[in-house]
């Protein structure tokens, strides 16, 4: 790798944040989330779908502007990191992504290219590369069709849900379904050929994400 600044671990960021949200959210909501988030890390502690060695399957997906960008295409450019996320109201995501974004200049150097994907809408999207400022694709993976091979997708709670419209957040809004699915957030490096040479998920509760030293460890 250059010389370029080491990035900040999530881990750290992460606790901030923690504190920073108990110290803004109503206690009933922030308990609900902390429930829900101890909820899913028990119900899936195993949610790759892909695992290294595998092939990568083929897709294409609009990005944030509408038009399709697909897999193939993608690898002709390099080696490929691929983020999946839940939404732009999960502020767990957006640390996540802004990570990711200020790494992206050690990515680029390691001839690779990164993609964040989630079931969000385009315009929804839209909202994720201006909230966190991102310079690469994002994608939209509606009805969770992609990610449903690389992780586990599971159904949101109602409790959460309703504890976001407590907040004033509308679910539903971010998606064209009702579906009410968001994947499980994992990390997958594909090479040119398009095989995993590294998969990776914390797990179901998604206050756990994957440490960028860990990808960029891969890339060197």
């Amino acid at each position: 790798m250059n010389a370029i600044t080491k990035p900040s671990s999530y881990k750290n960021e992460v606790n901030k944040l923690i504190g920073q949200l108990e110290g803004m959210l109503p206690k009933e909501q922030f308990q609900v989330f902390a429930t829900d988030a101890k909820q899913l890390a028990t119900n899936h502690n195993a949610p790759l779908r892909l695992n290294v060695g595998e092939k990568a399957p083929q897709f294409s997906l609009p990005n944030a502007s509408g038009e399709q960008v697909n897999l193939a295409n993608l690898l002709e450019k390099g080696s490929l990191v691929l983020t999946f996320y839940r939404g732009v109201w999960c502020p767990y995501c957006n640390l996540q992504l802004k990570l990711l974004q200020d790494a992206l200049p050690q990515i680029s150097a390691a001839g690779a290219n990164l993609v964040a994907i989630s079931p969000m809408s385009p315009d929804s999207s839209q909202g994720a590369i201006k909230e966190n400022e991102l310079t690469f694709e994002v994608l939209s993976d509606l009805g969770n069709k992609v990610a449903k091979k690389f992780t586990t997708v599971f159904k949101n709670s109602d409790a959460a849900i309703n504890a976001m419209n407590d907040l004033g957040y509308d679910f539903y809004s971010f998606y064209d379904d009702k579906s009410a699915e968001l994947p499980v957030s994992a990390v997958f490096v594909l090479d040119k050929s398009g095989k995993v040479i590294f998969a990776k998920s914390e797990g179901g509760d998604y206050r756990e994400r994957v440490e960028v030293q860990e990808i960029l460890a891969v890339l060197v």
